[in-house]
């Protein structure tokens, strides 16, 4: 059996990114082998002293149409398809003057970079690369006889290979090079079309797809059985994506979901005002509270279920001080994400050294137009973010009764908070802070029922009498299609509800709100999160 080793004797490299590019090809030239280029890679190879042929020099065509045109050319695309000992492509290459290329160096041209900078429309089509995955493609097609590397980490690899076997690569180390090609050019033209699909306001493209870098590999996923990985998109929305890991353990699968959970909460909660700190326990929140320091939000916010905060994950919509660190010490959190936080707080928290600090440098925009994916069997579900906000909503007061200012600004806090709740979904809120919450329940009168057993438990807890609930707001996340979970609701104590509204029997719901004597509000805006 022929030996799958093949020797690089000749190398083209055209990069945008240049971090390494001379390290790598004065390795390359050491080992003899020759070095081809383009435009700029060209010219920081010659600025180093290296010997490098000219892509126009090779093909005798020069660089025209502002760059759009250098590489795709037969001497280069011969050279990278060509079957060695293969009869036919032997007589191809020899009868057109086309000589092989062993090793493709490509980076992309940085059209990811140039639209999360918001660049013009211009910039960001001139940025679409066409001969570089052209000559990716073709070299990872043919990898049973060239190396193609399309990620600056991947030199380190390609150096200990050529090391380790006299100037050759495996079949082994090609093939997975190959791999890693096609998944980089099949994710920058799926960031390249989902970014024209947006722009053209396209609701509903004929071919859609997702395409991501790898940030780590997981343990494992939801339960230790499954396997996992965590994989970077284009968006550049603040958050669990974007974060730096400042300390702690790598976050787990379900410590992502919850992270993500937790800080696009507390991004509903304007940071120029109140302090907002949100935990997060199974991806649903047990407790959002709202306070003049971050602490006393973080207070607020554990009163609501204390007992399902261990354990938890906890986002604060500002920087986290040492007070709110000496208190986020006192219980077992699985981890903290956080715009920032200051020295005296990251020196409190660096003592629990298992728990995760993530700081993302900023909020998400809560009104951002951004997609959402999630996988059925047989394929894949796209929607828009619910960007949605109770702040934009022409609330509705239908009852008799209007609710007080208090009760108002408890029902923007509740709406605020429903929304992040899996449906059927309640919230009970109280002076800046939920004191009871029914997620998930098949029936919104149970979740009714959940929240007010949850307010319940939280008095208890604090000392605080029978229930948190009797002068509370409760928010629903839909319609009540009965007047049940109302009733369940005001024997409980509630004073004021606010809920999309939109049920055939709404009028039998406002009559059951009057004859309580609480103040109802429609929003016209449904928030299911299932």
């Amino acid at each position: 059996m022929a030996s799958d080793l093949r020797r690089i004797e000749r190398a083209l490299l055209s990069v945008s990114d240049k971090a390494g590019l001379v390290d790598f090809a004065r390795f390359l030239h050491g080992r003899g082998v020759a070095l081809v280029s383009t435009g700029g890679t060209r010219d920081a190879l010659a600025a180093a002293g290296l010997p490098v042929t000219e892509v126009a020099d090779l093909t005798g065509f020069p660089e025209m149409m502002d760059g759009r045109l250098k590489t795709l050319h037969p001497l280069v695309h011969g050279g990278l398809l060509a079957v060695r000992e293969n009869p036919s492509h032997e007589a191809a290459m020899l009868a057109h003057n086309i000589r092989p290329i062993d090793l493709l160096v490509v980076n992309l041209y940085p059209f990811e970079a140039t639209v999360a900078r918001g660049g013009t429309p211009e910039e960001c089509v001139e940025n679409i690369d066409i001969g570089g995955p052209a000559m990716i493609r073709g070299a990872a097609k043919n990898h049973d006889d060239v190396a193609v590397v399309v990620d600056v980490a991947d030199y380190a690899l390609v150096r200990s290979e050529m090391e380790a076997h006299d100037g050759t690569t495996t079949l082994r180390v090609r093939r997975g090079l190959a791999q890693k090609a096609y998944a980089r050019t099949a994710a920058y033209d799926a960031t390249i079309a989902n970014h024209l699909a947006a722009t053209a306001l396209e609701e509903a493209p004929a071919f859609r797809a997702l395409g991501g870098t790898l940030q780590e590999p997981l343990r494992y996923g939801e339960n230790p059985h499954q396997k996992a990985a965590f994989y970077r998109t284009l968006d550049a929305r603040p958050g669990v994506g974007s974060a730096k890991l400042i300390q702690g353990k790598a976050l787990s699968f379900n410590n992502i979901g919850d992270a993500d959970a937790a800080f696009e909460l507390v991004a509903e909660f304007d940071p120029a005002g109140p302090a907002a700190v949100a935990i997060i326990k199974h991806a649903n929140p047990c407790g959002v509270g709202t306070g003049a320091t971050p602490a006393e939000a973080y207070a607020r916010a554990l009163r609501c279920d204390p007992v399902s905060a261990f354990g938890g994950v906890v986002a604060v919509n500002r920087r986290v001080d040492a007070a709110l660190a000496t208190e986020l010490a006192k219980i077992f959190t699985e981890a903290i994400i956080a715009p920032d936080a200051d020295d005296e707080a990251r020196a409190i928290l660096g003592a629990k050294k298992n728990l995760r600090l993530l700081l993302t440098g900023g909020l998400p925009d809560r009104r951002q137009p951004g997609t959402l994916w999630r996988t059925v069997s047989g394929g894949f579900l796209v929607q828009e973010r619910d960007a949605a906000t109770v702040d934009d909503a022409d609330l509705k007061v239908v009852t008799r009764r209007a609710p007080t200012s208090e009760e108002m600004d408890d029902l923007r806090l509740g709406f605020r908070v429903v929304k992040h709740v899996k449906s059927n979904a309640i919230v009970f809120a109280r002076g800046g802070a939920t004191v009871g919450i029914g997620a998930g329940q098949m029936s919104r009168v149970d979740s009714v029922r959940t929240a007010v057993w949850k307010a319940q438990e939280a008095a208890r807890a604090a000392g605080a009498g029978d229930s948190l609930a009797p002068g509370a707001a409760m928010a629903s996340d839909a319609f009540f299609p009965f007047a049940d979970g109302l009733e369940a609701a005001v024997a409980a104590g509630i004073t004021a509800v606010i809920q999309p509204g939109g049920s055939l029997r709404d009028a039998e719901v406002v009559e059951a709100a009057d004859k309580a004597g609480i103040a109802m509000v429609m929003t016209g805006i449904r928030h299911f999160k299932h």
